[in-house]
């Protein structure tokens, strides 16, 4: 039986979020072929609203004012812009580097958490947090420090997505304890699903019924709703409750050698540097996953 009460279910959670995250960024990269950053990161959304309104209309009764402010903020800030902030970037960038720095997501999961709501790091973790953002900035510097200053501001636009992820996940342990990850999910598409929707409406979609790449793109977008959104987003809520949001967000482990894989795969450039900010960044989320006994 199929329960994330259990260790061994949570790791295989772990792979499928992996997998699935992982080959977002082709996907992502693949919608943008025929589509702006807008039009796929609107999509995404409203074929995700679409795809959970029956579930959300049964779960409506579930909504109170003690969490409608929460799911609201969720369904912005765990979906809506990020989506955005992920095209946008993957615009100037490629797709296996904005899978590289997603790998900081957990850092970000962290600080929120101890910031906001009282958790306790031990000091392995804080050593983590260190050591995973000194390889994303060396990574996103290309390899000189020093140069900060001058980072492609599209890069920054995934730091800025990965930190609300951070929020988000906090809020999904924190303050939505009494819902499921599929009432979660289907409750937080509900309330940004239509405003995707008149967004995606006010672009220009003829240009992209034009291109050669048309079919292609919107079938790599709606698998990307499909399985990069409402299945990963449900299995992933369901993980947070069950073994805590630092846990959950370890995914981003094996997430960077997937995108890799498929950046390779698309002739993207992998350079030495991109490994061995990768290998840094893992061992700052490995440090950052060594918690007190009873953290979650």
């Amino acid at each position: 039986m199929f329960s994330l009460e259990k260790k061994r279910w949570q790791w295989l959670a772990i792979l499928f979020l992996s997998m699935v995250w992982g080959s977002s960024f082709i996907l992502m990269k693949r919608g943008l072929e025929a589509f702006d950053y807008m039009q796929v990161g609107a999509m995404r959304i409203f074929l995700s609203f679409v795809i959970m309104l029956p579930i959300a209309i049964k779960n409506l009764r579930l909504i109170n004012k003690k969490n409608i402010g929460y799911l609201i903020t969720l369904g912005m800030i765990g979906n809506f812009i990020p989506a955005v902030l992920f095209t946008l970037a993957q615009s100037e960038i490629t797709s296996s580097l904005a899978g590289i720095l997603n790998a900081i997501a957990p850092f970000f999961v962290l600080a929120i958490g101890v910031i906001f709501f009282g958790n306790r790091p031990s000091v392995w973790q804080y050593i983590g947090i260190f050591v995973g953002f000194f390889g994303a900035f060396w990574l996103m510097s290309d390899g000189n420090l020093s140069a900060l200053g001058s980072i492609n501001r599209y890069v920054w636009l995934i730091v800025i997505a990965t930190a609300m992820y951070g929020v988000s996940s906090n809020l999904i342990k924190y303050r939505l304890q009494n819902l499921n990850g599929i009432q979660i999910t289907s409750l937080s598409f509900f309330f940004v699903g239509p405003l995707a929707g008149l967004m995606l409406g006010f672009t220009d979609l003829k240009t992209p019924m034009l291109s050669p790449d048309f079919y292609s793109s919107l079938i790599a977008t709606l698998i990307l709703a499909l399985f990069g959104s409402v299945l990963s987003l449900f299995v992933y809520y369901n993980l947070i409750h069950r073994a805590g949001p630092v846990f959950a967000s370890s995914a981003t482990y094996v997430v960077p050698f997937f995108a890799l894989l498929w950046g390779i795969w698309d002739g993207e450039a992998i350079r030495s540097i991109h490994i061995y900010c990768l290998l840094i960044i893992l061992l700052g989320v490995y440090l950052s996953s060594l918690r007190r006994k009873g953290q979650k």
